[in-house]
């Protein structure tokens, strides 16, 4: 009886050491720099030649892997060599994924050696997996801008300008290591001004211009196909509104985590309603563009694209446009914006001018986290 009852005790006293016990933390993760500094905390990610980790003292640091003496990581982690692009498809045992170790410029994970100069990302296991099994849904995975800037005179000539615009962009996968599957853009983006004098008619600029496209790339390439819809109306050279629907190839030929070059090429049909109606036009043509970004160094970015729209059944009303915008990041989400857009009508109402060339200024704010 009584050993029963000691029994029964020494199990009710393991059990509540058992459940009193809080699992171990594991060993913060440790970088030595080349110059013999050494940081501890938490290894977050590589891109590239950048490592990102996050230092308990100094917060966030990024640096480059030719920096680093050695580093450990007792977290789990994946590594994307270059010149591979993995899918939903692709067979995920091939990726090396284990603890990570650095010295000598060499990454030792999932018992392979390789060096850094070969490895495109390291990413955490968790964050790897989901991003290549994980499909977002329509609302989700958006990023973008949006951009503002207004002008005011108020003297004997009173003027005003406002322009601005949103610019959105959704690509799935999210994670450029990945094969792309499909992307969706929008844009829209407007200039309105007067200027106005005692004794003189007011003088007014109306520029406008709205885009959406879906692209669906094809398996294991970076070609795809897209359908595309623009809008434009632009006062300043007579023109009510132009309808552009179409859809054509594309290709990016350049897909880097900080550049990108699309080349495209449709088939389009071109509504043209114009401020005098007998200059108005039906046109079966084309679009031939390209569309290149790069970013720079400490946050700039850089863009830039040019589109040549051809009528196959009035030859003579073509057109042409092209732009080119910097962002410079002031605060957190916070840029300052300067851009360019010129836009060239082959065949506007008489009186009105074939060119139209717009500079505006503005602070924009980034959606992307």
């Amino acid at each position: 009886m009584y050993s029963r009852i000691a029994l029964c005790f020494a199990l009710l006293t393991m059990a509540e050491v058992v459940m009193g016990q809080t699992p171990a933390k594991p060993e913060p993760d440790t970088l030595l720099l080349a110059n013999g500094e050494k940081l501890i905390g938490k290894f977050v990610r590589s891109a590239g030649a950048t490592v990102t980790f996050h230092s308990d003292s100094l917060g966030d640091v990024k640096v480059d892997w030719s920096k680093i003496q050695a580093l450990h990581s007792s977290q789990r982690f994946a590594v994307v060599k270059k010149g591979v692009e993995l899918n939903r498809h692709s067979d995920l045992k091939t990726v090396p994924e284990g603890p990570v170790d650095m010295t000598a410029q060499t990454l030792a994970i999932g018992g392979q050696k390789i060096p850094v100069g070969d490895a495109a990302d390291v990413i955490d296991q968790t964050g790897f997996e989901n991003a290549v099994l994980h499909n977002p849904s329509f609302f989700q995975a958006w990023k973008g801008s949006v951009t503002a800037g207004v002008a005011l005179v108020q003297a004997t000539q009173q003027s005003r300008s406002f322009s601005g615009g949103i610019s959105l962009i959704r690509s799935v996968p999210t994670e450029d290591w990945l094969a792309s599957r499909n992307r969706t853009t929008f844009d829209i983006s407007g200039s309105d001004g007067s200027v106005s004098q005692p004794g003189t008619p007011t003088v007014k600029t109306q520029i406008f211009h709205a885009d959406a496209e879906r692209d669906e790339y094809l398996p294991r390439s970076n070609a795809y196909f897209f359908g595309q819809a623009a809008f434009d109306h632009n006062y300043s050279q007579g023109l009510d509104l132009q309808q552009l629907y179409g859809g054509g190839f594309g290709w990016t030929v350049i897909k880097h985590a900080n550049e990108t070059l699309d080349l495209k090429g449709s088939m389009s049909y071109e509504r043209q309603s114009f401020q005098v109606a007998s200059s108005d036009h039906n046109l079966i043509g084309s679009v031939f563009s390209e569309n290149f970004t790069r970013k720079l160094g400490k946050g700039v970015t850089f863009l830039e694209g040019i589109s040549l729209t051809p009528a196959w059944n009035e030859m003579h009303a073509y057109s042409w446009n092209a732009n080119a915008a910097l962002n410079v990041p002031v605060l957190k989400r916070l840029g300052f914006t300067a851009a360019i857009l010129n836009t060239f009508l082959n065949d506007p109402p008489p009186t009105f001018k074939k060119n139209s060339f717009q500079l505006t200024m503005g602070l924009t704010y980034s959606l992307n986290k």
